[in-house]
């Protein structure tokens, strides 16, 4: 299955149904100057102390987003698949499974 056929057969997105698209873009924007903000402390030699105490916050803002993906994938995705039964219900498990070991693991 390449990319594009992955995206059609999961175009029913939570967060899209939920209306949280526009939320967790707005969330991703903020990091994004976030980061920005790193590098140009880095840029600036800023002391390492406030650097890491800003890697931090947005770790937990990346974080904080990861989350809120993951209850709404097991909210509407994972739920759906298991009403269904059969072999989606299996692979949908098996896929959150898989992201929260990740997220564990980072």
């Amino acid at each position: 299955m390449d990319e594009h056929t992955a995206h059609e057969e999961h175009a029913d997105h939570g967060y899209l149904h939920n209306k949280n698209k526009e939320a967790y873009l707005k969330r991703l924007k903020r990091i994004e100057g976030q980061v920005r903000g790193l590098q140009r402390m880095v840029e600036d030699e800023a002391y390492c102390i406030d650097i890491l105490t800003q890697v931090s916050a947005s770790t937990k803002a990346l974080q904080a987003v990861a989350l809120g993906l993951l209850d709404e994938h097991l909210g509407h995705c994972v739920a759906g698949a298991v009403q269904a039964g059969g072999d989606e219900a299996d692979e949908k498990l098996a896929e959150a499974s898989a992201a929260i070991a990740r997220l564990v693991r980072s």
